[in-house]
């Protein structure tokens, strides 16, 4: 897309400008994963470097509160600071 804009009226948040979203949803009859991967054309690949990893670090905790799998959930904390090392993300 050319451009993308997002609201949250409870937060006061009105057509704000984004550069990306991802949207995942279980289809559980399926068992499978419904998505939508959006960016816009001018999206820097910096950005999208730095999105991702916010993304996977993020989707770490998530698995986290709703498995309580610590095990896993530290395996994929190590691929996110891998990730963050290898895209030379750390400043």
């Amino acid at each position: 897309p050319e451009r993308l804009t997002w609201s949250a009226e409870d937060g006061g948040i009105n057509n704000e400008e984004a550069k990306a979203m991802l949207l995942s949803v279980w289809d559980s009859k399926n068992k499978e994963s419904l998505k939508i991967d959006l960016w816009t054309k001018d999206m820097p690949i910096d950005e999208m470097k730095m999105f991702f990893h916010q993304t996977l670090v993020s989707l770490s905790d998530t698995f986290m509160k709703a498995t309580q799998d610590e095990k896993m959930t530290a395996t994929m904390k190590d691929f996110c600071a891998y990730f963050e090392e290898k895209m030379a993300l750390k400043e």
